[in-house]
Order: structure tokens, then sequence, then C-alpha cells
């Protein structure tokens, strides 16, 4: 892989109400959703696109069918790149998850069997090297907003913070392979000796 275009789903029906959705296959996308995502198809027409990757929840393969219609990309289903494991937050207010998080360590297991934090940075380097390996030269992969945080803090070698900064809906970002290495080698770094950036 040459150059990974990251993107965020387009605005989902979970995201209507704020509601935790990470098991598959989750809401679909809004009215909002289809509009964005088609745009973001015009943002991406000039790239010749290798390779399309989703994870398995709806509202991703549906915003990359959207951004890749009518092109002959051959598409990926790629958990590692998945939204976290809620556990017991699931199907419930995302504030509530947020409360917990915000005052948790990142190696705390989230409540019912959710993932944390640390695990799904593993997880999120584990699914960059795989993209990284890969023959295809340009890969637009949709995901969703803490692994694209994480992704895009870790290229520029900054540790993950207990509170994300927003990642905006539908909106490509352009990392080239060594800023990918750099994201994955931050993550596992983070991982074996975590603490929030401040």
């Amino acid at each position: 892989m040459r150059t990974l275009l990251l993107v965020r789903h387009a605005h989902a029906r979970s995201n209507v109400g704020d509601v935790v959705s990470s098991l598959p296959p989750g809401e679909g996308l809004s009215e909002s959703g289809v509009v964005e995502a088609l745009a973001l198809r015009e943002l991406i027409s000039p790239e010749v696109v290798d390779l399309g990757v989703a994870t398995p929840l709806a509202r991703t393969r549906e915003t990359l069918a959207l951004a890749l219609a009518g092109r002959e990309v051959p598409q990926l289903v790629l958990a590692d790149l998945g939204e976290i494991r809620f556990g017991s937050f699931e199907g419930g207010p995302l504030e509530a998850y947020r409360s917990w998080a915000w005052s948790h360590a990142p190696d705390a297991p989230c409540p019912g069997g959710g993932e944390s934090r640390v695990d799904a940075a593993v997880r999120i380097a584990d699914g960059l090297e795989l993209l990284l390996a890969r023959p295809e030269e340009v890969v637009v992969a949709v995901s969703h907003a803490l692994p694209i945080r994480y992704v895009l803090d870790g290229s520029n070698g900054r540790r993950p913070t207990a509170r994300i900064e927003p990642v905006l809906h539908a909106t490509p970002y352009a990392l080239d392979a060594k800023a990918v290495e750099r994201s994955a080698a931050a993550l596992r770094a983070w991982a074996a000796a975590p603490r929030w950036h401040t």
C-alpha cells in the first residue's frame, strides 16, 4: 500500500440519537448520511482507488458502496478497523459510555465483555499492518471515529487521549505508507505502557 484514504462512515441512524452501536450489522445510513456518502464519492473521484475497505457494520459498508459506486473496485471487510466494542453500554446512550471511559484507565476492561482502549489500539495496529502488506497502492478504508482518531494521532507520534477529538463524517484523511507505519508502531508502544496524552 502506498496511500491510505481513511474515512469515518457517513451519518448513520444510530448517530441521530447518539446511540451506542458496535454489534454487526448495526444501523445503516440516515438520509443525510446518504447525501454525505454521495458527496464523498465526488471528493475522491480524482483518485484511482485500488481497494475499498469497510468494517462489519452496515454504516461503513453502505458508505463505501456509495462512495465507490460506478467503479470496479474490489472490496474487503476488515474487522480490525471496526468500532470499539462497548459491552454493557451497547444500545444505550453514547454519553453513558463516555462518562465511564473518561474516568477509567486505558487498559480498564469495558463492563459487560466490552473492549479496553488498549485492546482496541492493538487490534487497530494489526489492521494497519495488514493493509501495509497489501499489494494495492491506493486504499480507501471506511472506519469509525475512535479508530480513525487513534490512527491520525499515532501518525503524528501522539498518544491517545481519554476524550478523543472529533472526526468528521465522510471526510477523507490521506496518509502515506510511512505515516501508517508510524501510527501502527505508536499504537503498539502506547499499548505496552498506556497512559493518556495530556
